[in-house]
């Protein structure tokens, strides 16, 4: 969890707790209170002196009245924070209660942006103690807890919260599991007593999950009872299986186990909890005629197997001589529908919720479709997710490769302050996920990508991108990246072949107007202007705010001679990024590839300011 802006890093608070034990130390059960003053940074610029004044009268007060009243050890304060022990779960809390409300009356008396609020965290473990100090993970956790807590609240541990009663002290409110800083496990949480004004986490916290969200898809339900019908449940399930299969965003659970629930009346959160999925795609359906040659009413449904809430549903029409198709359409527009939604889901759960509540899926699956929005706000919220992520998972060499491949979008997008520093931090990212897994096909994509794109070394790209598909000759982002290293020495039908391969190998890719991108920048490059401009017009329908598509469609428009199309495209760039100008193309990677120099030619015969 990141601190709150202007407030002190509760690193400070562990790294004084942390220790090495002299033998014969002794260890106890105890319940660690750590609060802490909200925003204190900004609180001493503002005015030190008096918020040292108040502070010690703070713990003064703590010291000589709460602590004691209900049998707690005051061990230290740092200036801003506070760690006392206690050997009861119900005081401890009752205290951290009454040092909340320490400051209401000179509260009242002040405006809003100085006014002083805690939070607090609470965890019970086994600790060591001497005469000065406590030492141990137990102490550390509840610092890291107390990150957890809004102003004015109080979390808790699992280990506290067992020996609580609701109601007689505090409301108590289950907050979920949550992801801690060098905590390798997620921790359960609770809330004591009402949310304040401004909460860190919503109850209803994700569970934990690998990096790919497990999705199960279960033959659907025939609505009548005809055995003829019985094998169409099977049909659908089977295309859309098979099609979602080709998703590098999911986890597919296989066929036959998840045709052991076909008419079960079985609860979703079994069939999750069994089936190891977060989602479960199902329905039913209805044939009119014959089962060889008659038509479908089908109606599916995709529902969080965790909380049972429905994500979508959409019925369809289709005839079941479709699903005996290789390319089912139905199943192609089901499959895509859901992995949308599923991925719509999951964003919206990054971009609205804490960090630390989110599962290592929502984190990747929310920075992969962010950093490709056109916003910037959104594209920057994908790197402090893939940061947050890497964190959390520091074995995952594909969360390495992400981050890399955002640098680089960020210089040739031209969003780069430093596109040299940008190149650089890619090459880093790219070196850290192969120091992880050196035959990771993505990790290998991206660096030839990286290689390619800003640093203009196109024979170690191409050894990258030539090994990654060599490992995995179906890697979707590989025939990408060799597309645009084709592009760059000029083997431009290969360019545009390599993207269409790419797009066969991603039929559900939800970010479809990069590939279009890429097809249109080769079709382009080919000399083949119909095409470029199909394929760009296309991307722009599904991001009008891409600025690569623009350039591409300026410069087609250049080379097949027609200036007022040029001129038109130019000043829809230049009206989405007014300081647009060729020397800030040139930064956006390699400048010197013969592709970007006929670019430029066409900014030049345009008018466009160096």
């Amino acid at each position: 969890m990141t601190p709150a802006s202007g407030h002190r890093d509760t690193d400070r608070l562990d790294e004084s707790i942390d220790g090495v034990f002299a033998p014969g130390l002794p260890r106890r059960q105890k319940v660690v209170l750590v609060m802490d003053l909200v925003e204190s940074v900004r609180l001493m610029a503002a005015n030190e002196a008096a918020v040292v004044q108040r502070w010690h009268g703070f713990v003064q007060h703590a010291r000589a009245h709460v602590l004691p009243r209900h049998h707690g050890r005051h061990v230290k304060s740092l200036g801003d924070g506070l760690l006392a022990e206690f050997d009861s779960a119900p005081e401890a809390v009752t205290a951290a209660h009454e040092l909340h409300h320490f400051f209401d009356d000179t509260n009242a008396a002040l405006p809003p942006d100085q006014r002083f609020h805690l939070r607090a965290g609470l965890n019970a473990a086994q600790i060591y103690i001497d005469s000065v100090d406590v030492y141990g993970a137990g102490v550390n956790l509840a610092a890291r807890v107390a990150s957890l807590a809004g102003p004015g609240e109080t979390i808790v541990t699992t280990e506290v919260r067992d020996d609580l009663t609701d109601g007689l002290d505090g409301e108590l409110r289950d907050m979920g599991e949550c992801y801690l800083k060098h905590v390798p496990e997620p921790v359960r949480v609770w809330r004591v007593g009402d949310a304040g004004a401004q909460p860190v986490l919503t109850p209803a916290a994700d569970q934990p999950g690998t990096l790919l969200p497990g999705i199960a898809v279960i033959p659907f339900a025939a609505r009548s009872n005809a055995p003829e019908h019985f094998a169409v449940g099977e049909l659908v399930a089977d295309a859309v299986i098979s099609l979602l299969g080709r998703s590098p965003h999911l986890r597919v659970i296989s066929r036959l186990s998840c045709s052991a629930f076909r008419d079960r009346d079985a609860a979703l959160a079994e069939v999750g909890q069994r089936l190891g999925a977060q989602f479960v795609l199902s329905g039913s359906y209805v044939v009119f005629g014959g089962a060889g040659g008659g038509k479908l009413l089908i109606t599916a449904e995709l529902c969080d197997a965790r909380s049972g809430r429905l994500v979508w549903t959409e019925r369809f029409n289709a005839e079941v001589g479709d699903l005996l198709q290789a390319e089912s359409e139905c199943a192609h527009r089901i499959a895509l529908a859901a992995s949308s939604a599923i991925l719509n889901a999951e964003t919206d759960k990054a971009r609205m919720q804490p960090v630390a509540t989110l599962s290592a899926y929502s984190l990747q699956l929310g920075a992969i479709n962010l950093m490709h929005r056109s916003p910037v706000a959104e594209f920057e919220k994908g790197r402090e997710l893939l940061l947050a992520l890497a964190e959390r998972q520091p074995r995952a060499s594909e969360v390495r490769a992400w981050l890399a491949k955002w640098h680089v979008l960020r210089v040739i997008r031209g969003i780069s302050a430093n596109p040299d520093d940008d190149a650089r931090h890619a090459m880093d990212a790219c070196r850290q996920a192969l120091d992880l897994a050196p035959e990771n096909p993505l990790a290998l994509a991206v660096r030839g990508y990286t290689l390619s794109q800003v640093m203009g070394d196109q024979e170690g790209a191409q050894r990258d991108i030539d090994r990654a598909i060599t490992l995995a000759p179906n890697e979707m982002h590989a025939w990408l990246y060799r597309s645009v290293w084709s592009s760059h020495v000029e083997r431009h039908e290969d360019a545009v072949t390599q993207v269409l391969r790419a797009a066969s190998l991603a039929p559900l890719d939800p970010h479809s107007y990069f590939i279009h991108t890429l097809l249109a920048s080769a079709y382009a490059a080919a000399g083949q202007h119909e095409q470029a401009i199909d394929a760009t017009s296309t991307a722009l329908r599904l991001d009008r705010m891409h600025l690569p598509n623009l350039r591409t469609l300026m410069y087609v428009h250049w080379e097949a001679g027609n200036r007022p199309a040029a001129e038109n495209a130019l000043s829809q760039l230049l009206e989405i990024s007014p300081q647009f100008s060729i020397r800030a193309y040139e930064s956006m990677g390699n400048a010197q590839s013969p592709v970007r120099q006929r670019v430029i030619a066409a900014m030049r015969g345009l008018g466009l300011r160096e």
